[in-house]
């Protein structure tokens, strides 16, 4: 089903595998605070390190602007990295000239190196020719494993691919096989819920998806901007009024394309944005103008639920409502258990990706058990509003 090679295709031994991860991890005073995306591509790492491969190590960190900034060098990854794999990681102070060319012509087969941030050259965002070739000179072989970067054309994302041979790594491969099972070629019905605070940021997402799922359940603050443009009165809700046009576009392009849009019918309200704030449950009909939607109400939340229990395929995409603060936690919460225990009983294949929905679904405890999390923010997106991703593409040439 793949269209693109991976590295059951690539033969790894004594080669020098150019490695393109993303290491773009949150950091405090020197210290990594959460490794997740660490973790996804040590296994990658490990098997082309245990086929016999020389292990060079690409990814960039932060928005240094083609400098080279002290803040944002890769070193102290490199010591995380070889604490994670148990052998040492060596580290190159520059991703190309003599230091980087000297270090890896030192390497050994399973040896694994990490160059310095491939940011700290204008070449890499710009995908400039000669930065790619110098880059190129270091490997025989390209693997890319950051499908969190594949949205953008640089050039250590896309221009290396058009030098040597390239393959998916096995994190953009599992990527791109359960977004395959996601939209590409769903078991149907499929289930989209999209939640957040703005349709402005998603106006795509809706556009596309519309005509690809058999319902889209909307919710969050961007509900608002819905209901509003159905002629209720939010009151003083987080919407969006200036956009009820596009709003009632999306519902006449969902209605052509047979997709049910599924909005709240009753909302928890609140006067104040705190947690534990005193609220109650009301009809959407019925929203005092003092007052703002921060959750979904209970009738809403079965609702979703009973649409859960349709699908085979589930796509989520944001938050219901304000997950961050109790009680407006509480429609996330049950809908994000019951996804995850349909696909516990392999009822459904749930994909659920952007940076809101990750710590949604682990607040819930529910992300362990979907399908798939996909950790890619603005890749995931792009995937979702039906755009071909640069580094994903030119994998499949």
């Amino acid at each position: 089903m793949t269209m693109f090679k991976t590295l059951d295709d690539a033969d790894l031994q004594g080669k020098r595998v150019l490695l393109r991860i993303d290491l773009n991890v949150p950091m405090k005073d020197g210290v990594v605070t959460d490794e997740t995306r660490i973790e996804r591509v040590l296994p990658t790492i490990r098997e082309i390190a245990d086929k016999g491969g020389r292990v060079v190590l690409l990814a960039h960190f932060g928005r240094p602007k083609g400098k080279p900034n002290p803040d944002m060098s890769l070193e102290p990854i490199a010591a995380v990295l070889s604490n994670r794999l148990g052998k040492p990681v060596g580290f190159s102070a520059d991703c190309v000239g003599p230091v980087a060319a000297g270090i890896v012509s030192a390497l050994n087969d399973g040896d694994v190196l990490l160059l310095e941030n491939t940011r700290f050259h204008a070449g890499e965002e710009e995908n400039d020719e000669s930065f790619v070739a110098e880059l190129a000179s270091l490997g025989d072989i390209y693997v890319n494993d950051a499908f969190s970067a594949a949205h953008r054309a640089h050039a250590s994302t896309e221009g290396l691919a058009h030098h040597m041979p390239s393959y998916a790594g096995r994190t953009m491969q599992a990527e791109l096989e359960a977004l395959e099972k996601g939209l590409g070629s769903p078991e149907k019905p499929v289930v989209a819920i999209v939640g957040g605070a703005k349709v402005s940021t998603k106006i795509d997402l809706l556009s596309n998806l519309v005509t690809k799922v058999d319902a889209l359940v909307i919710g969050g603050g961007m509900a608002n901007t819905f209901l509003a443009a159905e002629g209720k009165d939010v009151g003083k809700s987080l919407c969006e009024h200036d956009l009820a046009d596009t709003a009632r576009e999306i519902v006449a392009k969902a209605r052509e394309a047979g997709c049910t849009i599924v909005l709240p019918t009753d909302a928890v309200i609140a006067r104040e944005f705190k947690a534990g704030a005193a609220n109650e449950t009301l009809s959407v009909d019925a929203v005092p103008a003092d007052a703002m939607i921060l959750d979904a109400g209970p009738a809403s939340v079965e609702a979703i639920n009973g649409w859960i229990d349709r699908a085979k395929t589930l796509v989520w995409n944001g938050p219901l409502g304000a997950f961050e603060i109790e009680p407006f936690d509480r429609a996330t919460m049950a809908a994000a258990g019951h996804a995850a225990e349909r696909t516990k009983a392999g009822e459904l294949v749930s994909v659920a990706g952007g940076g809101d929905t990750v710590a949604a679904l682990n607040q819930a405890g529910a992300a362990d058990d979907f399908t798939y999390v996909s950790t890619a923010g603005g890749a995931f997106l792009e995937w979702m509003e039906g755009k071909p991703l640069p580094g994903v593409e030119v994998l499949k040439a």
